[in-house]
């Protein structure tokens, strides 16, 4: 039975973890969005509950309501004003999950699927994020990686966006599906897959290749930049190639997100080119 200093904790909590929310006494990751959460569930992950806004109603939520049903996951409508609450935000699109939180992946986690993965890791693709602070980048790349067909991403612990709603949201669900992890050492981190048989290529606008002059059918570490500060010192010193995109005109550099689609997609290019052969 709830309890009147149960309700207050989970006030407490929901104040004190702005990306997290304490539900019926477990700690729960929160999910909003439709994107986000259809994403989520065709990836069967495991839900307590799934929220909707009373009145939203149409085709896309019908779908993650018949979603939810089909894997007996429950489905409440609710006052908008809980959702806006629970969601610490009125941009939730009258839709929000709470799941268990999940075990965090690591580099060796996904070192190993990428082992397991067709050719056993000769195909390795890995990106490593040298301080990308804006979520939206963040998801952005989450996003793209997978589309480009990466293991994992990794991410430092310090000095970067976190693994936030908002970041979710972005990555229109391919957060879901790809797994990230967070290191205390991204230098250490570098310096293990290299260990692997990874090649690591920084990305960086004073590269001294054109990102087009690398070969990438290797297992290889994409290694991107922050936001206007670019790789620093230490990471670039790690590198077994600094790369640029040739650019015209009086724009020097892309957007971080952007950049990493343009590689990743040339990954992409060359083992396709590879495997036609």
């Amino acid at each position: 039975m709830l309890t009147a200093g149960h309700d207050a904790f989970e006030a407490l909590a929901r104040e004190s973890c702005p990306y997290q929310v304490l539900y019926t006494g477990f700690l729960m990751d929160r999910l909003t969005g439709i994107h986000a959460v259809r994403e989520a569930l065709e990836a069967e992950r495991p839900f307590d509950r799934i929220l909707i806004a009373r009145g939203r109603q149409d085709t896309r939520v019908e779908e993650i309501v018949q979603l939810a049903r089909a894997r007996d996951i429950p489905v409440r409508f609710e006052d908008r004003s809980q959702l806006d609450r629970l969601a610490n935000s009125k941009d939730h699109q009258g839709v929000v999950a709470l799941a268990a939180a999940r075990a965090p992946a690591t580099l060796e986690s996904i070192l190993a699927a990428a082992n397991k993965s067709p050719g056993h890791g000769s195909n390795g693709l890995i990106v490593l994020l040298d301080g990308v602070e804006d979520p939206h980048n963040l998801g952005a790349i989450i996003r793209t990686s997978l589309a480009a067909g990466a293991h994992g991403v990794v991410i430092p612990e310090r000095r970067a966006a976190g693994l936030t709603d908002t970041v979710a949201r972005a990555s229109a669900g391919a957060i879901e599906h790809l797994p990230i992890a967070k290191v205390t050492n991204l230098v250490r981190s570098m310096e293990e897959l290299k260990e692997a048989g990874y090649w690591l290529i920084g990305l960086d606008e004073n590269g001294d290749k054109s990102y087009t002059e690398v070969d990438y059918t290797s297992p290889v570490g994409i290694v991107l930049g922050g936001e206007g500060k670019g790789l620093h010192d230490l990471t670039r010193k790690r590198c077994d190639f600094v790369v640029s995109l040739p650019t015209t005109g009086p724009v020097k550099s892309l957007n971080v997100s952007v950049a990493a689609g343009v590689v990743l997609f040339e990954v992409l290019r060359q083992r396709n080119v590879r495997d036609r052969k």
